[in-house]
C-alpha cells in the first residue's frame, strides 16, 4: 500500500446496530387557570344547594311534628263506641203456673261513655225483647238526652201488657224450658246517636246493642249472666 493511502478498511452501519430510541412522550397539554368568575359561580352554586338542603330539612322536620300532633289528636279524640252491661233482668211469674195472666217482664243496664273528650247525643231509645228470634215484646224506653264523658246511664224498663205479645203457647214454652233449669232470652236495645268534640257534632250512626241473658226457675237472672258484657254494633 502506499503512504497516502488510508490503511483502514470503510466500516458500513445498519439501522440494526443502532440502540432503538424510546418513543418521544406526547406533550402533556397546558393547564388553564379558571378565572375569578367560573369560582365565583362554584361558590354561589355550592351555597345555593346548601340552602335547597336546609330548606328541605326543614320541611321534613316541620311536616314530621305536624304528622304525630296531628297521630296524638286522633288517638285522643277518636270517638269509642259505648259500652253496654246487663245487671238485672226478671221474669217474676215464671215462678207461678198461671203467671201467663200477669206475665211481666223487667231489666236494667248499664251504658258506660268511656271517651275522655266526646259526649254522645241519643235519639229515643227502644228496647226489644226476644226469645228464639222471636220478637216476645217492644217499648220506648228513654227520652233523647245528652251523656256526658267519663259517665254512666242505666237504661232500665218493663215490658208488659200491651208491650208484652205472649200467649199461652209462648208461655208454655218458656215453662218447660224451666223445667230445663234455664230460659234465655235475648234484649235489644236500639237509638240513634251522634258524637260531640267540643261543637262538632259526627253524623248519624244507628246503634244497635244485644244482650243474650239466661234466667233460672225464679225468674231471675242467674249470676253468670249478671254484669256481662253486650256487644255492640252500627249500622
Amino acid at each position: 500500500m502506499s503512504g497516502g493511502g488510508s490503511d483502514r478498511l470503510p466500516i458500513r452501519y445498519t439501522l440494526q446496530d443502532y440502540p432503538a430510541q424510546p418513543n418521544p412522550q406526547p406533550q402533556q397539554p397546558l393547564k388553564r387557570h379558571h378565572t375569578a368568575r367560573y369560582y365565583a359561580h362554584r361558590v354561589r352554586e355550592s351555597f345555593t344547594n346548601r340552602v335547597i338542603k336546609i330548606l328541605c330539612t326543614i320541611f321534613l322536620s316541620l311536616l314530621l311534628l305536624v304528622g304525630i300532633v296531628l297521630f296524638i289528636l286522633w288517638l285522643s279524640l277518636r270517638p269509642h263506641r259505648p259500652r253496654f252491661h246487663i245487671m238485672d233482668f226478671t221474669v217474676p211469674g215464671l215462678s207461678q203456673p198461671s203467671g201467663f195472666e200477669n206475665a211481666l217482664i223487667s231489666f236494667n243496664v248499664t251504658d258506660r261513655n268511656s271517651n275522655q273528650h266526646i259526649g254522645i247525643y241519643y235519639d229515643s231509645v227502644v228496647g226489644s225483647v226476644f226469645y228464639k228470634d222471636q220478637q216476645i215484646g217492644s217499648a220506648p224506653l228513654m227520652d233523647p238526652f245528652f251523656q256526658e264523658p267519663k259517665t254512666t246511664t242505666v237504661v232500665y224498663g218493663t215490658f208488659s201488657g200491651a208491650t208484652l205479645t205472649v200467649n199461652s203457647n209462648r208461655w208454655k214454652e218458656f215453662m218447660d224450658a224451666r223445667q230445663q233449669g234455664t230460659v234465655v232470652f235475648r234484649l235489644e236495645i236500639t237509638s240513634v246517636i251522634r258524637f260531640k268534640v267540643t261543637t262538632w257534632d259526627s253524623k248519624r250512626h244507628k246503634l244497635h246493642v244485644n244482650c243474650d241473658v239466661a234466667v233460672g226457675q225464679d225468674g231471675s237472672i242467674l249470676p253468670a249472666w249478671k254484669n256481662k258484657k253486650c256487644p255492640v254494633y252500627f249500622s
